[in-house]
């Protein structure tokens, strides 16, 4: 079984879209046109990211323990898609480095939260 996309809510379309066009594009994803509220999100064949208001009418929010993982190329893409989320008002959750910090894992991520309190890891595997 493969994921097909995801989707994440938002409550404001202008600052959510601004968020994810600035994190996203900081790692090759593109957006296609804002439709019926719905944006979409597209890197190659990776999973499809759907941003829109909850169908429920209700407002989005995080989930307790529920978190996505995009995967970058490179340490400096990492690096930039923090950067970005910080820039767009999103917050630290842990900045880029190494997981364990010692480096042995090969993993090297960062962690941030957008404005409805998604969190979110930006990561490259480092061989």
């Amino acid at each position: 079984m493969t994921i097909g996309y995801i989707t994440i809510g938002y409550n404001d379309e202008t600052s959510g879209v601004a968020f994810y066009d600035a994190v996203l594009g900081a790692i090759g994803y593109e957006r296609g046109p804002l439709e019926g509220g719905w944006a979409f999100y597209g890197k190659g064949d990776a999973p499809g990211i759907g941003l829109c208001r909850p169908f429920d009418g209700e407002a989005a929010r995080g989930g307790n323990g529920a978190m996505i993982g995009f995967k970058a190329e490179t340490q400096d893409q990492v690096k930039a898609a923090y950067q970005a989320a910080l820039g767009q008002g999103g917050t630290d959750e842990g900045a880029p480095g190494f997981r364990p910090p010692e480096g042995t894992s090969g993993f090297y991520g960062a962690y941030v939260r957008d404005a409805v309190g998604n969190k979110l890891c930006i990561y490259t595997t480092v061989i």
